[in-house]
């Protein structure tokens, strides 16, 4: 880092010792949050003057925003100045969890656009589910496959992007463990085994497809040296961005490897790598048909959900066992070919349960940013009410009312509550349950 960055590198030393910056992005289909202090090179991001405590923001659990760090958001300018994002596009997130990136894309792209946002760890994929289910978009499906897998999609997608598991050095300031476990050794495992996901992966972009490649390390084995060998082992071309100066983002050029390094004493922001690259090769584009059909929710049901839902027409709702789910009509058979080839995870918004001649609201249902909210009751509650319900604890409420009611706090819906007269059940998750303290 020395000889990288010469002069600069007392200040980079000293900037290590200072706080992280802290960040947030808004979802632009919930968020009424105002904050004056963007993010330069994103729409929705902005920086707050300190970090609250999110935990006890309901804001955050109802998915009016996400709490990321600030130079990673520079994925949009990747996507931005590559993609026709007017255009329906297939979006392959690769290593996406916990989800910052995937819920980036989503609000990038256009609602007739399709992303597979997928977890190689099986054990995340959990939390991406949770996180993609508080964003509210019905146009994803969550899938935990290994990159191999994704050869049974050859010529699928029109965008990959590839945020590559790493040594983490651009992580030191914020993870402590990042710096305890860093070694040489680790640095070019970190190198051989993103190349074998970049390897594993490639056939599903189609030709003259985008792939989007960061990491949040420095070293050029994992970023300038794996580009190299992509653009002549595998025929890649580097496509470059437009950055502008006042941002303090540094181009790298290296033989013909373009790409974009955050340095956190230049950029307020951690450390960040980011390359844009576009397929010569020719490709296989896949021609299907869907062998195995969805199955479709009864007439009788559908009339009740149509109902529930804003612009019911372009949705179909699918029925598996005794759970209603819904899915942009346009999507369908895309979602029925990945079903197929792939482990889904999670897909388009689960709405309701059947249970007998009941229809029991699904949480994710409570979130989707396609809810029509004058279909049901509904109840606002105080901050404190809120943290309750969070916690999955109940209160008292002097009403009689009886059914299904969504629960809101300051206009953002946080889940659904079965009203019984006096009582209530809450009928919030119990794994995505609060367990922090209010003092």
């Amino acid at each position: 880092m020395r000889s990288e960055l010469g002069p600069g590198f007392d200040d980079f030393v000293e900037t290590l010792q200072k706080a992280s910056p802290v960040s947030i992005r808004l979802n632009p289909k919930k968020s009424r949050l105002l904050y004056s202090d963007p993010i330069p090179w994103t729409r929705y991001g902005r920086y707050l003057t300190e970090r609250p405590v999110f935990t006890l923001d309901p804001a955050l659990h109802a998915g009016a925003y996400y709490v990321q760090e600030a130079s990673s958001m520079l994925l949009e300018q990747a996507f931005v100045q590559s993609t026709d994002l007017t255009k329906p596009l297939r979006v392959l997130d690769l290593c996406a969890a916990p989800g910052g990136k995937s819920t980036h894309i989503l609000s990038l792209i256009n609602s007739d656009s399709l992303l597979v946002s997928n977890e190689v760890i099986r054990s995340r994929t959990s939390v991406l589910s949770e996180n993609i289910q508080k964003w509210g978009y019905p146009n994803v499906v969550v899938t935990g496959n290994d990159p191999e897998n994704f050869n049974r999609l050859e010529g699928y997608f029109d965008v990959i992007v590839v945020d590559a598991p790493c040594s983490g050095e651009g992580l030191f300031r914020k993870d402590p463990d990042a710096m305890t476990e860093w070694s040489i050794d680790n640095v070019q495992l970190c190198s051989q085994r993103q190349r074998r996901i970049l390897s594993d992966v490639l056939p599903a972009l189609k030709e003259n497809g985008i792939l989007i490649y960061s990491t949040c390390t420095y070293n050029d084995q994992e970023n300038e040296r794996n580009l190299i060998w992509l653009s002549q082992e595998k025929a890649f071309e580097f496509i470059p961005l437009s950055i502008d100066p006042a941002w303090g983002v540094e181009t790298i050029q290296k033989e013909n490897a373009i790409g974009y390094r955050c340095y956190p004493h230049r950029v307020k922001g951690e450390g960040f790598f980011i390359s844009v690259l576009q397929k010569t090769t020719s490709s296989k584009e896949l021609r299907f048909k869907s062998k195995r059909r969805f199955t479709y929710a009864p007439k009788k049901i559908i009339e009740r959900l149509n109902e529930w839902i804003l612009h019911p027409d372009q949705f179909d709702f699918i029925q598996q066992e005794n759970l209603l789910i819904t899915i942009p009509v346009l999507l369908c058979e895309d979602v029925q070919l990945i079903q197929e080839r792939l482990n889904i995870v999670t897909k388009g918004t689960a709405v309701a349960e059947v249970k007998h001649d009941k229809l029991i609201p699904e949480h994710a249902f409570a979130l989707s940013i396609h809810l029509n909210e004058e279909h049901f009751q509904k109840i606002n509650l105080t901050l404190d009410q809120a943290l309750m319900y969070l916690r999955k604890e109940t209160f008292a409420r002097d009403e009689e009312r009886r059914g299904f009611a969504l629960v809101k706090y300051q206009e953002n819906s946080l889940g659904w509550v079965n009203l019984l007269g006096n009582r209530f059940n809450n009928l919030y998750p119990s794994s995505w349950r609060i367990r922090m303290a209010v003092k």
